[in-house]
């Protein structure tokens, strides 16, 4: 299926010797390319066999080629966790991309090779399509970031250390100030209280960036602390876009929540009447106040990068996904400046930008978050013409959500009996 046909007409004079030819010195070529490649790449069928395996994958993994080609991918590239367990087949990159017709990429993947050495690489798996847009193959390109996973965390450390021990003092800081600006403890000229407002407005923003340093490092590292539980979002959003609302109409925006389709934004304000609709209920599984954190980051730079127009926060979904959203009226951004938007300390450098400020940290911690419960954020926007940054969950079904919220009942009334509590 994946090799070159072999002709019996080599004379390189004719049109069929001479396609013959192209198609060897094209294989040669291929040859040469697949096997100088210092990552790891592997062709393998819809049987999930090993068609070709070059040398880069094959000292990774620990096998020969000549023993690797032809057998199943899963007895060359044992995909584990983190802690070296065996994937479940539901996770397995190699069985996942055949239900897709879409690239799949891991970031965050571990290998075990034959001699059980524990490797952290990063994974890009291809599907290959046929006329029917039918998988009938894959190619798999990986490569050992163990290393580089290393100093990631040295580095991630050191910022978790400095930026706690940094905090205390700034913090100190910042009580005093407060001190000195209360008419009750301390009197001060109009001048003073002009100058000690503006270090204190600078202190406190220096302790949100190294709250933001350890939200990162503790992202990146596995040690973002997480309370999940049964949330029901339209009620969620409902009342945290009411908790918001200030922040938009003081800057003369109109806010707007809306449940339904994510184009509400280009329509006009609701109607009001005696209709009345029912409201689908989105149950997720998430920590609500990481939530809450991710969707005031989303709507406060809605907010900043917005000068007229409105802010919508949205609720969408199906049976599978819920999608929250956060669409504007503002600035946009750039296409090239997408794709690298939810990276640490990345910030679209224009005008805007330079004028407002910011650690270029918020998007990377709320992707991180999102993450942590199965989810996917990503934006869409249009230079001039505003952005939408979409959130999708998986959705729990109410039976599911009945349950789960019986089980941390009765978990929660265990732990106070076995405290010596009321139960």
């Amino acid at each position: 299926m994946f090799g070159f046909k072999k002709t019996s007409q080599n004379n390189s004079k004719t049109p069929a010797g001479k396609l013959a030819a192209s198609l060897r010195d094209e294989q040669k070529r291929f040859e040469i390319i697949v096997n100088s490649i210092d990552d790891g790449v592997i062709l393998i069928d819809n049987q999930q066999v090993i068609q070709l395996i070059n040398p880069g994958a094959a000292t990774l993994c620990g096998w020969p080629e000549s023993e690797a080609t032809g057998i199943n991918i899963n007895n060359v590239m044992k995909m584990v966790d983190s802690k070296g367990q065996d994937l479940p087949e539901t996770e397995n990159p190699f069985g996942q991309i055949f239900e897709q017709d879409q690239p799949l990429h891991k970031d965050n993947a571990y290998l075990k090779s034959r001699s059980n050495k524990f490797l952290s690489i990063a994974l890009s798996l291809s599907p290959l399509l046929d006329a029917n847009k039918q998988v009938y193959g894959a190619v798999a390109v990986f490569r050992d970031v163990t290393k580089a996973r290393a100093e990631e965390k040295q580095r991630a450390d050191f910022i978790s250390t400095a930026s706690h021990e940094m905090r205390t003092p700034v913090a100190a800081i910042e009580g005093y100030l407060a001190l000195a600006l209360n008419d009750k403890v301390a009197t001060i000229d109009n001048r003073a209280r002009g100058f000690l407002e503006k270090a204190h407005a600078s202190t406190q923003h220096l302790g949100k960036l190294f709250q933001d340093l350890l939200t990162s490092a503790r992202a990146e590292d596995g040690r973002l602390t997480s309370h999940p539980a049964v949330i029901e979002m339209g009620g969620f959003l409902e009342q945290l876009t009411n908790d918001l609302r200030f922040s938009a109409e003081k800057k003369g925006l109109f806010m707007e929540f809306a449940i339904g389709s994510s184009d509400t934004i280009n329509a006009s304000a609701p109607k009001s009447g005696g209709e009345r609709t029912i409201k689908p209920l989105y149950y997720v599984y998430a920590d609500s106040d990481r939530l809450r954190e991710v969707i005031t980051n989303l709507f406060d730079n809605a907010v900043k990068y917005t000068e007229e127009g409105k802010v919508v926060v949205g609720l969408t979904g199906n049976d599978q996904v819920v999608q929250c959203y956060v669409k504007d009226t503002g600035t946009g951004i750039p296409n090239e400046d997408v794709p690298h938007l939810f990276q640490k300390f990345y910030r679209v450098d224009n005008s805007a930008t330079r004028t407002v400020g910011g650690t270029g940290l918020g998007l990377f911690i709320a992707r991180k978050i999102i993450e942590l419960y199965n989810g996917r954020i990503w934006v869409e926007s249009e230079l001039g013409k505003g952005s939408t940054f979409y959130i999708n969950l998986p959705r729990l079904s109410g039976e599911k959500a009945l349950k789960l919220q019986a089980g941390s009942d009765q978990s929660a009334a265990s732990k106070t009996i076995n405290s010596g509590g009321a139960a």
